[in-house]
């Protein structure tokens, strides 16, 4: 996907300025990287102009750091002025990988800790920016969107807690459930589905998919999950299924009702490949019950596709779900942390946002719409006419 330079003609909202958390650190060099490439090839009779002092640079990255004390407690410092900047701010709450001190015993950053990092941020900022975007791909306690009897609404909160200090936009990877942006109204908050990336890293990784209903089904893994299946699907031109969770209300393990069984609706899935899309595999144990449902049905390959892989209970069961054939390949973004030892699993396959990201920012700095870059339908269709001829796409420029 490359700039249409036709729409990046405006003058920019403000001098771009990225703040990359460190929990973001090797996603937010790629960012910049296309942003600085773009730029300096993107031919713009305006560039001499004042207002577009500053268009070109060699980095975009503003040098900001989250320090602690020995108690602990942290300060964040930015190095350089962010007096009129279009500013965005990077970060991964789910980057268990960081570790600080606290009395000299090493801890692990938790997602409440990387939050409030970027709180921090923000105040050190002392509202000069023009503007305030933060880009938390998995968003914050997103799965606390609701509440049930006496409980915490924590991702409402967050939300509301960040337009106060002084966020204008919110830019967020398949929310648990979108409507949690109704806690700010007024305010922007974009929800950007990863589908046509998620497309390209299945066609790139298996080269003898026959795309059609005979041959291949996108299945829903609950009834959660059936609005990003359907589009799947819609886009595919195949049939779906869904799996629903039947749980027992009498019992509470671990904060919830377990899963008793997975009941399926739809037809057949014999000698069919078939897709399993969720937003997120946790522990992925629910994932892999799918994934047995289905073989146990005669499916013929299982391919189990996630915007985040968290993992949460470490490789060892999907290893074994490989080896048994229940499942033939596993697709996640790397919108969150990954960690090393998963890009040596055979069955793992990573799907690269940074180029989308990069291509939002660019337009937003510059007023642009990004109604086309969040539809990708047509774009989609190409790969797929391209896929069905040659059994494989290429790289984009």
């Amino acid at each position: 996907m490359r700039p249409d330079d036709s729409k990046f003609a405006t003058v920019p909202v403000g001098k771009l300025g990225i703040i990359v958390h460190p929990s973001c650190a090797e996603l937010g060099k790629r960012i910049d990287q296309y942003i600085v490439n773009w730029r300096k090839e993107r031919e713009h009779e305006h560039k001499e102009n004042v207002v577009f002092k500053d268009y070109e640079q060699d980095t975009y990255i503003i040098d900001a750091t989250c320090s602690r004390f020995g108690t602990g407690e942290a300060k964040a410092l930015i190095s350089d002025s962010v007096r009129g900047v279009d500013l965005y701010i990077l970060a991964d709450v789910l980057n268990y990988s960081l570790k600080y001190k606290v009395c000299g015993h090493e801890n692990h950053m938790s997602p409440d800790d990387i939050y409030a990092d970027v709180k921090r941020i923000i105040g050190a900022a002392s509202g000069k920016p023009k503007s305030i975007t933060v880009i938390m791909p998995f968003l914050y306690e997103s799965r606390q969107h609701k509440r049930s009897s006496r409980e915490s609404l924590d991702c409402a909160y967050a939300l509301q807690e960040l337009t106060a200090i002084g966020v204008d936009n919110v830019l967020t990877f398949d929310a648990h459930d979108p409507r949690v942006q109704n806690a700010i109204p007024l305010k922007g908050f974009d929800n950007i589905m990863p589908t046509y990336q998620f497309i390209k890293a299945l066609l790139r990784s298996t080269s003898d998919l026959e795309i059609d209903n005979e041959h291949l089904m996108v299945i829903s893994p609950d009834e959660g999950a059936m609005n990003r299946t359907m589009y799947f699907s819609s886009v595919l031109g195949v049939d779906i299924g869904m799996f629903y969770k039947r749980r027992d209300y009498s019992v509470v393990v671990d904060g919830r009702n377990p899963i008793v069984a997975h009941e399926f609706l739809g037809s057949s899935v014999e000698g069919k490949d078939v897709m399993i899309i969720d937003d997120m595999i946790s522990s992925g144990e629910s994932m892999l019950d799918v994934a047995r449902e289905l073989k146990r049905r005669k499916a013929r390959r299982v391919f189990c596709i996630s915007t985040f892989g968290m993992f949460t209970n470490g490789l060892e069961s999907f290893d074994k779900a490989y080896e048994e054939g229940l499942i033939y390949k596993v697709i996640t973004t790397n919108c969150t942390y990954q960690r090393p030892d998963l890009f040596e699993r055979p069955w793992y396959v990573s799907c690269d946002v940074a180029k989308y990201i990069a291509l939002l920012i660019d337009s937003i700095n510059h007023e642009a719409s990004i109604s086309a870059i969040l539809n990708p339908h047509d774009r989609i269709t190409k790969r797929l006419e391209e896929y069905k001829q040659f059994h494989t796409i290429k790289e984009e420029k």
